[in-house]
């Protein structure tokens, strides 16, 4: 028996890794190679990319997207306002002004 909650209508990856106490609710995606620290709560509808890393206790929030590239460290909490996570690279910064500003 697992020591972390999936709810029934979750897709989690076999090679995705979830730490106890995590609660991953309705219609979320986990990919493979992600990583869920323990007791972190995925709320429903969650996307959550191959490679992307969670620490302890971290709280995503409905209808969230997490990308390929981003790491939470612990107890981050990513609100309910459908924020997507997506890492900038230099090439994209330099073509969009508003995101120049992360290069500084």
């Amino acid at each position: 028996m697992a020591d972390f909650f999936v709810h029934a209508t979750a897709e989690v990856s076999p090679k995705a890794r979830v730490g106890r106490g995590a609660k991953i609710w309705h219609y979320c995606q986990v990919r493979e190679n992600a990583s869920i620290g323990e007791n972190c709560i995925l709320g429903k509808n969650v996307y959550v990319d191959f490679g992307v890393k969670i620490g302890k206790n971290c709280k995503i929030q409905n209808n969230s997207s997490l990308f390929h590239g981003a790491t939470l460290e612990e107890g981050v909490f990513v609100g309910e306002l459908q924020l997507t996570m997506l890492p900038v690279d230099r090439v994209t910064a330099l073509f969009h002004p508003k995101l120049s500003m992360l290069l500084q």
